[in-house]
């Protein structure tokens, strides 16, 4: 997950996109990089490692000037070095560029570029791009706006790409086709970013771009936006519901440590408004115009990756158990490979915290192109997910800034939750007295998990007692079988021990040849139906 950052203004841009490229380390990277034009030329830094080795390397160098974009990196084509980090430059250097997503055709590209002279330092698809825009403008009669969205045109993949020219200023490119890009409406001055954090500080007016949209930003025209078949746009402004104070550790020691924390408000925040316990109702308005046809869907389909797979599980098991609508739970990056049966009534059901994950967004296009009724389920307002499907729900989670997902799987399973009992309460295939009695038990959550998070001490204990294990293996039956899943998950994101969830039964099919007494297993057996 890569990071793009720019900006063009009257202010620093140097400090302004460095302190943006801080905002997005959460995301994962490798190295990073920036490019700002000084008015003159513009300079290039480059270093591996973190943001805050890029800065001690541009501590002695000339960060000075208005316009300048930078880039985290996640290494998918070459090493994690100085040369393959980014921006990247046309071969005359006239033309620097940032880059997220996956050229696929880039070797075809970049063999006919060869042929025509051009002469390559990385292993990076990104270089490949820009020398592409670099021949289509130096051998046309085109600007570089058209060259290019002329170059996109011969594109085959995702991308979210900023440009800064050497012979403008005043003006940065920006384009996106699967991979997320957000542009920031200040007064007298504008920013790019994968997402808002970066943007909240300066302004609350944003652009989302849609895929095959470019933005041509100057000071002195604005943002024009185009497509890349060359079909004007006027841009749509939002504006944000972000807020910087969500963006701060506040106390804690990590994003992830804190966003536990929050969970009591999360899931209160996920149910505000859309329960009531005096009328026995649960609504989800943004699904209410949709909501006869999911009731009378043949078959709900959920795809979905990592913990929102898992969240999805969970979801199955209470729809079907409380709804009677059957629940497929797929893989969102295997669902497109396998030719999948798809009716048009199906209602296929996305899942993600940033509404941004790509594989996702790939099965949804699928779906869609198969005449599927499309529903979302994410937390960031104004997300390529919420813009896609033709109905959702936010969980209303706020910003999730931890790499590991916590505060936004417990909103996730409430969102799905409340989805079972309304659509059950529709169905009438839960009765009052049951439909009751957990609308009661779901609002007591926020506080007995006030109660849980108070057992640090204990949790602390348990820790360091297993912390030097190589492997674990989590347990679960029925719908504990997801947290098994999801426990195991986050033992491997979190500490590198190995870790593997099974259903309880499943232990002695195969995974009871590995247990020995240096193995911790952990046992989820809430009181339920199985126990």
């Amino acid at each position: 997950m890569c990071g793009i950052v720019a900006y063009l203004g009257p202010k620093n841009a140097y400090e302004i996109v460095i302190k943006g490229l801080q905002r997005l380390e959460y995301r994962g990277y490798d190295s990073s990089g920036v490019a700002i034009h000084n008015t003159k030329s513009v300079n290039v830094y480059k270093q591996k490692g973190k943001v805050q080795d890029l800065i001690d390397y541009a501590d002695e160098k000339d960060t000075e000037g208005n316009l300048a974009i930078g880039h985290t990196r996640w290494a998918t084509h070459g090493l994690p070095n100085n040369i393959n980090a980014h921006p990247h430059q046309s071969g005359d250097h006239k033309i620097s560029l940032v880059h997220n997503g996956i050229i696929e055709n880039y070797s075809i590209l970049k063999k006919e570029l060869e042929q025509r002279g051009h002469e390559f330092k990385s292993e990076t698809d990104t270089e490949v791009l820009v020398h592409l825009i670099e021949e289509i403008h130096k051998n046309s009669k085109y600007d570089l706006f058209d060259a290019v969205r002329l170059a996109l045109n011969e594109v085959i993949g995702a991308y979210a790409i900023v440009i800064v020219n050497n012979e403008n200023p005043h003006e940065l490119i920006a384009a996106r086709k699967s991979s997320p890009l957000v542009v920031g409406i200040g007064d007298g001055e504008y920013f790019c970013a994968s997402d808002a954090t970066p943007i909240v500080e300066y302004t609350k007016n944003v652009v989302y771009l849609e895929d095959g949209e470019i933005a041509q930003i100057s000071l002195k025209n604005g943002l024009k936006l185009k497509t890349i078949a060359n079909q004007e746009i006027t841009p749509y402004i939002q504006e944000l519901e972000l807020h910087l104070e969500a963006l701060e550790k506040g106390g804690y020691e990590h994003f992830m440590l804190k966003e536990i924390y929050e969970q009591p408000r999360s899931i209160l925040d996920s149910m505000r408004g859309r329960i009531s316990v005096s009328k026995s109702k649960v609504a989800l308005g943004g699904i209410l115009d949709y909501e006869e046809k999911l009731i009378s869907a043949k078959r709900l389909i959920f795809v979905a990756c990592g913990t929102s797979w898992h969240a999805g599980l969970v979801g199955e098991y209470l729809i079907e158990e409380i709804a009677r609508i059957p629940v497929e739970v797929e893989y969102a990056s295997e669902f497109r490979y396998r030719n999948p049966i798809i009716n048009n009534d199906d209602f296929v059901i996305a899942i993600s915290q940033s509404g941004e994950t790509a594989d996702t967004l790939a099965a949804l296009k699928l779906a869609k192109e198969r005449g599927a009724t499309l529903m979302g389920i994410c937390n960031v307002v104004g997300s390529s997910i919420s813009r896609e499907t033709d109905c959702g729900s936010y969980t209303h989670a706020g910003p999730e800034i931890g790499v590991a997902s916590t505060k936004a799987f417990t909103a996730q399973v409430t969102i799905l939750t409340l989805m079972a009992l309304m659509m059950g309460k529709r169905k009438k295939t839960i009765t009052n007295e049951r439909f009751n009695r957990l609308l009661i038990e779901l609002k007591a959550i926020p506080d007995k998990l006030k109660t849980v998070l108070k057992e640090n001490d204990l949790i602390e204990k348990i820790a360091k007692i297993y912390y030097q294990s190589t492997n674990a293996l989590y347990l679960g039956r029925g719908i504990n079988f997801p947290l098994a899943l999801e426990g195991a998950l986050k033992l491997k994101e979190i500490s590198y021990i190995h870790a593997e969830g099974y259903p309880a039964a499943e232990m002695k099919h195969g995974p009871i040849a590995l247990i020995d007494e240096e193995m911790p297993v952990f046992v989820i057996a809430t009181q339920d139906s199985s126990y």
